[in-house]
């Protein structure tokens, strides 16, 4: 296939729906040719839960198309031929669950089970440790954790050779705050821990390893600064050709290839002028395309308005047209690397590879990537660096189009109305998941679901290679959730590090953070206590950036915060905001479910007499849904226009001011 026919995928939100609808969507696409023979879907099972369970409530079917059984799948790929698509799979800790079910979905498809396998090509994403450093939809610790991960690449080696068993996942470290030299620092330390653990695992035979290392694929941002993207994309292509060939002994240059996709950066997309998105993204996809030396091998795009809610199926195509307008009506694809021999590309390249390499060295130091993340060293250092970006961003040194310089702007018919301009998710997709759920565990065998679960358990707690039970789960009907419940009950889970205590804030203070902290030390002492302030994360949404830099801003101002990480039931903050006696609760929500959970903490605050905490609440929210948490009682709504973050804590401290009577 040539370079220019290649399928560059959209990023898709046919997930967020039933997986019947998304199966409707997706065929939709292919009988246009929209996404060629590749098709690519986020999952909400990420944390292992049933639409039933509690920190479900409000997020089914908004972060992905819900798959809780073999059934489920079934119906997602209902007259999908597997074996001829390339299937990208947004899924991490659950990744051996969903890729026995897609196995088990593929054999079902196909009268006869010879080939089937062999055939079947695509991704599963797999990267553990970025879930604890960024996207935080982890379940065990980090050991279990890459244990499922290790069992996965052993399997898919020599059962399904066509396979990307992992998708070593920098992305998400960008939007964490990541500079280029810590994205691929850290990245590859991912792929070293790995690599290591399937090579000590003894699963796989030392002539074979090449082929480990020849199916491991990676993930990547690209920010606006797209000729400092494009040399850390060769320093990435770089570094790995090296390790592969020193550390691993990998002789064949082939198998030494570097091969990532990339999603262009959704952090920089701004809610202000979100017009200006559309420039910001034809860039960021030049970041990876335009040197062929380290040229993506697969693009997915936001949509413009990606910052406002969810896109709707135009706005989805927009982004598709700007990626084949590159590829077919572009002469980019006609010539050799437009940048080998350029001393100015060559010097950054080089800067961006001797910081890597002394990062990973400081990770090697401390054990290794596991080690790195248990301790906190990676995530304080993410959100070290990410607050040093926003307080760039705040103080002008680094200029936002639209946000914090240029902002006067002309009335915009994209955004003229807001509440066409974004998708909203049915509620009825929620009470439909849930009861089809628990119809499916009504109608199975359940003498086969306990032997299943049996066995799963029994080589949980031992050696096993946990791919067999798994996929006798999955013929057996087992749900996800009853999947990743008994590996909890095996494993535990774990609570990672949020790096906010250790996190390290920019020097330098500016006149509004002093006047703020002399309110919140004034506020105290009229009310008799420090300022005591609890940030929230309800439900299973794992984005906590947002939340994280809201807490090292309110410590800085003199706070003290209260941060429990992610993954919250409503009823849990209700009880720390009792047990902590706060006096301000701010509470993040980017899955869409504000409307669900914000109103149930305000219930159960007012249930424990506690009704007069101020709420402010901080998200993707539409003007009319900020009405209505108004209206219930919410005290503010913070959107991503809401760049100055000491401005925030001072109506932080204006609402507690108010809620105790005293003059603002």
């Amino acid at each position: 296939m040539s370079e220019r026919d290649r399928p560059w995928v959209m990023r898709t939100y046919a997930g967020h729906s039933s997986p019947a609808e998304s199966n409707a969507l997706y065929r939709r696409n292919l009988d246009k040719g929209q996404t060629g023979l590749s098709v690519a879907f986020d999952l909400p099972t990420q944390t292992g839960y049933d639409a039933d369970d509690e920190l479900a409530r409000g997020e089914v079917g908004k972060v992905g198309v819900p798959i809780q059984h073999l059934g489920d799948l079934t119906a997602l790929f209902d007259g999908i031929p597997l074996t001829r698509m390339n299937t990208s799979m947004t899924i991490n800790a659950p990744a051996m669950w969903l890729l026995a079910l897609y196995q088990e979905v593929a054999l079902a498809q196909n009268s006869s089970p010879e080939g089937v396998l062999e055939a079947l090509t695509g991704t599963t994403q797999n990267d553990i440790v970025k879930e604890y450093l960024s996207r935080g939809t982890y379940i065990f610790p980090p050991g279990p954790s890459l244990r499922l991960t290790t069992d996965t690449i052993a399997y898919t080696v020599s059962a399904m050779p066509r396979w990307n068993p992992v998708n070593i996942c920098s992305y998400h470290l960008q939007e964490a705050g990541a500079t280029p030299v810590q994205e691929v620092a850290f990245a590859l330390s991912t792929a070293i821990a790995v690599l290591d653990a399937v090579r000590d695992s003894g699963q796989v035979p030392p002539e074979r390893f090449g082929d480990v290392v020849q199916r491991i694929s990676f993930f990547v941002n690209a920010g606006v600064r797209f000729v400092e993207e494009m040399c850390k994309m060769r320093a990435f292509v770089s570094l790995w050709d090296t390790l592969t060939l020193e550390r691993y002994g990998i002789e064949d240059a082939r198998r030494r290839r570097f091969r990532y996709g990339v999603q262009v950066n959704s952090l920089g997309l701004t809610e202000a002028q979100p017009e200006n998105n559309v420039q910001r993204i034809v860039l960021e996809m030049l970041a990876v395309t335009l040197s062929k030396g380290a040229r993506a091998r697969a693009v997915q795009l936001p949509a413009w308005n990606e910052a406002l809610g969810l896109p709707r199926p135009w706005d989805q195509q927009w982004s598709l047209r700007l990626q084949q307008v590159l590829a077919h009506e572009s002469d980019l694809l006609e010539y050799d690397d437009l940048f080998d021999g350029s001393p100015v590309v060559s010097a950054k390249v080089a800067e961006i590879v001797e910081g890597a390499r002394l990062e990973m060295a400081r990770v090697a130091e401390m054990g290794g990537a596991i080690a790195a993340v248990e301790s906190g060293y990676l995530k304080s250092s993410l959100v070290s660096s990410h607050a040093a970006r926003r307080a760039r961003i705040e103080a002008g040194d680094d200029v936002v189009v639209g946000v914090n310089r240029f902002t006067s702007t002309e009335p915009s018919p994209l955004t003229a109305d807001l509440e066409t301009a974004v998708q909203a998710v049915d509620p009825a997709v929620e009470s439909a998941a849930v009861r089809a759920v628990r119809e499916w565990r009504a109608a199975r065998d359940p003498e086969a679901v306990a032997a299943a679960l049996h066995h799963l358990r029994e080589d949980a707690s031992g050696s096993a290679n946990l791919m067999t039970a798994s996929l006798e789960c999955a013929r057996a009907g087992v749900t996800t959730g009853e999947w990743s419940s008994t590996l909890r009950a095996v494993f535990g889970e774990y609570r990672a590090p949020t790096g906010v205590s250790s996190a390290v804030s920019p020097s330098g203070t500016g006149t509004l953070l002093t006047q703020v902290r002399e309110r919140v030390l004034k506020t105290g002492s009229e009310i008799g206590a420090h300022l005591r302030l609890l940030i929230g994360k309800p439900g299973l949404d794992g984005h906590s950036n947002g939340a994280e830099q809201v807490a090292v801003r309110a410590r800085d101002a003199g706070f003290e915060v209260i941060y429990q990480g992610i993954r919250l039931t409503p009823a849990q903050i209700v009880d720390a905001a009792v047990a902590e006696d706060v006096h301000a609760i701010g509470l993040s929500v980017l899955s869409g479910s504000h409307l669900e959970v914000v109103p149930e903490v305000l219930r159960g605050l007012a249930e424990a007499g506690a009704g007069d905490i101020p709420v402010i609440v901080g998200g993707i929210i539409p003007e009319a849904d900020r009405q209505k948490l108004i209206s219930e009682g919410v005290s503010e709504v913070f959107t991503p226009k809401d760049i100055d973050l000491t401005a925030m804590m001072n109506h932080f401290v204006t609402h507690i001011r108010k809620a105790h009577h005293l003059p603002t």
